[in-house]
């Protein structure tokens, strides 16, 4: 019996250390700098996406997602060292947000500890996918976001708790935009910033932020609709992405006017994320 109690605190004591040097991994600062130039990335991908998209309004081509914008930067002067970059920076900061499951929620209370979990897991997906992403371009890959997401959808509509998925999917992305239009509007963004300074600047900073956040909330707004509307109708070819939502923006009333908008607002989140590398509180 006391053997088996002095193997179980060995066992304890060896998971401890473990736990304590991961921790201590994740506060230091060489992957406290790679995580930041995880956020210069996610600022290159959305003010790439909002200049075809501004393109797009002008009356041009191409493709204003993901898959769009990467390869636009892989296809210019010193796009692979980028795309590496890129990649580096958004693996980082996948595996810091998801450190923070962890770690980051030790000091909260125990009602914010799950939303802050949920949160921090759901960042550490999206990087992950994002440097995936420029990783297969890194390496001379390709891939299409809008047809791959057609191609989903149509799989998810095929039966009833698919489609319920995809609605639910949908709607989740409609709150999201609109907690992204929320935090733009009441400045709450301003919460994960440090060191921000007091003049011009900083007011610089919090205007770019202002009209970013909006302007991505509502183009998630139009993005989660154009889901439910896919689903509801059962036409996996309405549900392109965001691709498909920022052209459908074209096709309304006034639509150039709003997807130039739009467009503006996206490349100044772009510039923002890239002032947030520096600002973030990690």
């Amino acid at each position: 019996m006391a053997s088996g109690t002095a193997s179980n605190r060995r066992h304890r004591g060896a998971a401890d250390t473990a736990t304590d040097a991961a921790e201590d991994a994740a506060d230091s600062r060489g992957f406290e700098l790679a995580a930041r130039a995880g956020y210069v990335a996610a600022g290159v991908l959305h003010f790439l996406i909002g200049l075809i998209a501004l393109g797009l309004a002008r009356g041009g081509a191409g493709s204003a997602d993901q898959s769009g914008a990467i390869g636009q930067l892989a296809s210019s002067t010193g796009g692979t060292a980028l795309l590496w970059f890129c990649f580096i920076g958004c693996l980082a900061l996948a595996l810091f947000q998801f450190s923070e499951i962890f770690f980051g929620a030790k000091a909260l209370r125990d009602r914010k500890k799950l939303t802050f979990r949920l949160k921090s897991g759901g960042q550490a997906v999206v990087y992950a996918v994002i440097g995936a992403t420029f990783g297969r371009y890194a390496l001379g890959g390709s891939s299409d976001s809008s047809s791959t997401t057609s191609s989903l959808s149509a799989s998810l509509m095929s039966n009833r708790a698919g489609a319920a998925l995809l609605l639910a999917i949908g709607v989740g992305i409609i709150v999201v935009g609109g907690y992204f239009i929320y935090s733009g509007a009441t400045r709450r963004f301003r919460r994960k910033l440090s060191g921000l300074p007091p003049d011009r600047i900083g007011t610089a900073v919090t205007a770019l932020g202002i009209v970013g956040y909006i302007a991505k909330g509502f183009a998630l707004g139009v993005l989660g609709v154009l889901v439910v509307v896919a689903t509801v109708t059962n036409n996996p070819e309405q549900s392109t992405g965001l691709d498909g939502a920022l052209k459908s923006l074209r096709d309304q009333p006034f639509g150039t006017w709003l997807l130039g908008a739009v467009a503006l607002g996206l490349m100044a989140y772009g510039v923002f994320m890239v002032a947030r590398s520096k600002y973030q509180r990690m």
